[in-house]
């Protein structure tokens, strides 16, 4: 089996990875120059745990290689897997412009009998009406008799993303039955996973949609009863914990924010597709304000049981959405840090996993803890160098507040130290000092 992989990202190259290490003989192809001349090398452009085994031993098999000619490569290929990025546009709608553009080049090597399997999260339909025309026009090709066009969503995690791929069940839908039976085949036999047929593109589409608002309306739910508690003076964390003991309950944790490539993003596709087709989807919709709106909601506390943050230097620790991840898309870092200055603070950030030459390119100002003047903490990323500071030392260099913003760190122990504590879903821990 030859599989061109298009898009060489981080969800895309270890893809490509685990399909060459189960026998096939893969092409990633990628934009990226860098990318393509690291695989090549048998190295992995990313921190993504094993990765560098599996290009390193599959590239000197001669199984994976990369190239930036995606037509080339598709012409030599049985089946083409599209993992490349769907953003929002400044409506927060989907952008299909990246998808599109790598569907011309895909359709011009496209032969007759070949498989495309989308991968890409789009809004319901959007394989069907804006993937497949630009497929058939650029190849003079027709889907369903003259080739096979399936959506299989991808459903995986950076840092565990090769164990994930051979144990998350694999949802595919087809274009016909037969694409979806050629998809079936596909990720049965080179990813070893459990497929789940769904019949239909639109029904592949909507499966992952359904999961991505499921996760993004019970988080805005807990952020919601965590806001309550904070006024009720009840720590929401044992509360969550015992309503999910009763068999029924899955609360998720609340938190500052919600970031990543994913579920900041996803909802908005279903939220304007469905509204054009009048079914506004009025519960995803509240759910994505209420946790859009945690860092401003944040800051008003600070502020309310603070002080004031104009002129105050305030503190960010974390760029990266996940913890221990050096990735930033969507992070709450960036909202907070325009929510804070919006109010006249001082904001500056610290992350291990970024070098200050990249924080100032990310439109960040690098500080650091115990260096340069800091009055108050606001915890975005919850990274093991987080895990256990000394607030004592925190407290003699004119620390005086701290939002815990994922409830990592222990209230009591920020509260002996002298420290305002600020958890979410937690009340207040010290009597706030008087504004100066």
């Amino acid at each position: 089996m030859r599989i061109a992989v298009v898009g060489g990202g981080r969800m895309g190259l270890p893809l490509a990875s685990l399909f060459a290490d189960r026998g096939a003989s893969v092409v990633v192809c990628d934009i990226s120059a860098r990318v393509v001349d690291a695989v090549n090398r048998g190295e992995s452009p990313y921190e993504e745990p094993e990765l560098d085994a599996y290009i390193a031993r599959n590239v000197a098999a001669k199984r994976l290689a990369a190239s930036t000619n995606t037509t080339g490569a598709v012409r030599d290929a049985n089946a083409v897997v599209v993992i490349v990025p769907a953003w929002l546009n400044d409506e927060k709608d989907i952008d299909y412009s990246v998808l599109q553009s790598a569907s011309r080049d895909i359709g011009r090597g496209l032969k007759p009998g070949t498989l495309v399997s989308f991968e890409t999260t789009v809004a319901v339909g959007g394989t069907r009406s804006q993937l497949v025309p630009v497929l058939e026009q650029e190849s003079g090709l027709k889907a369903g008799a003259d080739f096979f066009v399936s959506f299989s969503p991808e459903r995986v995690k950076a840092n565990l993303v090769l164990a994930r791929l051979q144990e998350t069940p694999k949802i595919v839908g087809g274009f016909n039955e037969a694409s979806t039976r050629k998809a079936a085949e596909l990720y049965g036999t080179y990813l070893g996973a459990p497929v789940i047929d769904v019949v239909s593109l639109e029904a592949a589409e909507l499966a992952k949609l359904a999961g991505m608002l499921y996760r993004d309306v019970n988080i805005a739910l807990a952020n919601e009863l965590a806001a309550l508690s904070e006024i009720a003076g009840v720590d929401f964390s044992l509360v969550r914990e015992a309503a999910n003991t009763d068999g029924e309950s899955k609360l998720l944790l609340p938190g500052i924010g919600v970031g990543g490539h994913c579920t900041p993003v996803y909802p908005y596709f279903m939220i304007n597709d469905a509204m054009r087709r009048g079914v506004p989807q009025r519960l995803s919709t509240a759910a994505r304000a209420i946790n859009d709106e945690q860092p401003a909601r944040s800051v008003a506390r600070l502020e309310r049981q603070w002080k004031p943050v104009k002129g105050r230097a305030v503190h960010i620790l974390g760029l990266g959405f996940r913890p221990d991840v050096k990735v930033d898309t969507y992070s709450t870092a960036y909202p907070l840090r325009d929510a804070l200055a919006a109010k006249g603070a001082v904001v500056t950030i610290e992350d291990p996993y970024y070098t200050d030459d990249e924080l100032r390119a990310a439109g960040f100002v690098p500080a650091r803890i115990g260096r340069d003047r800091i009055e108050a903490i606001v915890l975005n990323t919850a990274h093991s160098a987080f895990k256990s500071p000394d607030f004592a030392q925190w407290r003699a260099q004119g620390i005086e507040a701290a939002i815990d913003g994922r409830n990592f760190w222990s209230a009591d122990a920020a509260s002996r130290a002298g420290i305002l504590y600020l958890g979410i879903g937690r009340d207040a821990v010290l009597s706030p000092p008087n504004a100066t």
